[in-house]
């Protein structure tokens, strides 16, 4: 196991069994036989159920005051916090394959360990002009929610880029959009109260300001150039990246917002089970909360657009991932897949260094042109796990992130659906019969095709509504399994799924209809 150490103070992390595919203790590979490697506890500066993401600079790994801990082969374990850390982290042991592989399979958990991660993002506007709030609007608003509400402020450099209060979280995407990453959460009635706190919270600031905010998936007025973009170092060199691999990245980075939920895993075979049932699903996911149908002020021609969006933005780290379907899939085969997806950066004395194009493998190896002879720490890889975008994203949990943001209700929804699918075990078997016999090709159809048609997508001798008719019927009971009485949250997505229309089309509906087709009435309908 690496010793990673940095100046300033340290970080470590007690050990634990590596768990298998069948949810026994497991090592990997000659490098780490008899070897205790990681397991991450909570009390870091996010969640360890996966509330927190480092493509918005929130570190996931533990802060404690406890000994360092030994490994059995007589090795200190030091992770820093990750970026922006007050020096560059030095491994002073090189990292292996079989630690990588390791720092994944940390994640598993016992099922009483289970929590809920429920990120989601929306747009900040002028209530006046409709515009983007301004960067230096944002760094007001942030500044009133720490000093009204006690959060701590998270600077890069002299600006305000987040703030964050226990285990939760405000940080800003490329374009300003505003990010909360809540707290790892027992029930859906703690996720959709905290949900409620923030925007309470925000709310009674940015009123003050003029300020409103926006659910949506797709900024549906602006202009990609009408975009403020946000003081962060690591987008420069995303937004310098992104045309060289796709046409339509630097609209992800700064038109698009999402809603997401983060999941826990008990075995390694457990990981590969609702990894499958999450990518299976995604597309029945993105078409129930499809709700970008807007761009530059007219229809686009999507449901989802920021779903579209995500099929040419860089199709080294996107899509469905194929290969978790094969009978060898498990974290060692996603350690292979991630080294091998070019790198966007490395964080190094308070500065990010490009990276763009090289791979991990070679950063690994100590080959990395961008950084001659240096070789990586737990926290850089952590950071590139974070620059992988598929539509079900493994770290030490699941992410599901095939769904548009939207309107409150729809935020307590989209953990619901997915809680009640993957944390109860005959909903999630259920889902894996309903799947099996899926190709991949009717995986990528559907995949390709929701973000046009959504639920009305021909599937089989049906429609994929009715598919996700029995889908929704194994989310509510699982969640009545749950036994915490939280299967009203999936009211917000249960019309869609009895009529096959989606928020989308009931926008269309509105635009053609009501708004005498101008889109500023948006604004209004969708603001929280």
């Amino acid at each position: 196991m690496a010793l990673l150490s940095q100046g300033g103070g340290s970080y470590t992390v007690p050990s634990g069994p590596v768990c298998s595919k069948n949810g026994a203790k497991a090592v990997y590979g000659g490098g780490v036989r008899n070897l205790d490697v990681l397991r991450m506890k909570e009390g870091f500066f996010g969640s360890y159920s996966g509330t927190r993401s480092l493509a918005t600079t929130k570190s996931m790994l533990l802060r404690s005051d406890r000994s360092v801990k030994r490994s059995k082969r007589g090795h200190q374990l030091i992770v820093a916090a990750s970026p922006p850390t007050e020096e560059a982290v030095v491994a002073t042991e090189p990292l292996t394959r079989e630690d990588l592989i390791a720092y994944l399979a940390s994640g598993c958990k016992t099922k009483d360990k289970y929590r809920i991660g429920t990120e989601h993002e929306k747009f900040g506007f002028e209530v006046n002009t409709l515009r983007p709030m301004k960067y230096d609007q944002i760094a007001e608003l942030l500044n009133g929610i720490a000093e009204r509400f006690e959060w701590e402020k998270v600077m890069e450099e002299d600006k305000i880029i987040g703030l964050k209060q226990g285990k939760q979280s405000i940080s800003l995407e490329p374009g300003g959009q505003f990010e909360l990453s809540g707290a790892p959460l027992e029930t859906l009635h703690q996720t959709c109260a905290e949900v409620n706190s923030h925007l309470y919270q925000v709310k009674a600031v940015a009123e003050e300001m003029g300020i409103g905010f926006l659910g949506i998936g797709f900024q549906p007025k602006w202009r990609r150039e009408d975009i403020p973009i946000m003081p962060k170092g690591r987008y420069d060199i995303m937004r310098n990246y992104m045309p060289k691999v796709g046409t339509l990245g630097l609209d992800m980075m700064l038109r698009t917002c999402t809603v997401q939920v983060n999941l826990d895993f008990s075995s390694e075979a457990d990981m590969i089970r609702k990894f499958r049932a999450g990518l299976a699903m995604q597309p029945i996911a993105t078409a129930l909360f499809a709700n970008s149908p807007f761009t530059e002020g007219k229809p686009n021609g999507f449901l989802s657009m920021r779903s579209q969006i995500w099929t040419d933005t860089d199709k080294d780290r996107t899509g469905m991932l194929p290969f978790v379907f094969d009978d060898s899939f498990g974290f060692e085969q996603y350690v292979d897949y991630a080294l091998d997806v070019p790198m966007y950066f490395a964080y190094r004395n308070k500065k990010y260094v490009d990276c763009t194009g090289m791979t991990f493998r070679q950063f690994l190896a100590g080959k990395l042109p961008c950084l001659p002879g240096e070789l990586p720490s737990y926290n850089d890889w952590e950071n590139h796990l974070t620059t992988i975008f598929p539509e079900v994203r493994l770290k030490r949990y699941l992410e599901m992130r095939g769904a548009d943001g939207g309107p409150w209700r729809r935020l307590c929804a989209l953990p619901a659906f997915w809680v009640g699918l993957l944390y109860d075990e005959g909903s999630l078997q259920a889902i894996l019969d309903l799947t099996a016999d899926w190709t991949p090709a009717e995986r990528e159809m559907l995949r390709n095709k929701v973000p046009v048609t959504g639920l009305k997508t021909p599937f089989r001798d049906g429609l994929l509504k009715h598919v996700a008719e029995d889908v929704l019927k194994h989310a509510k009971d699982g969640l009545e399994r749950r036994g915490y009485n939280e299967t009203g949250y999936l009211d917000a997505v249960a019309e869609v799924v009895r009529t096959g229309v989606t928020p989308a089309e009931k926008l269309l509906e509105l635009y053609n209809g009501e708004w005498g087709q101008n889109i500023d009435h948006v604004f209004r309908g969708l603001q929280y």
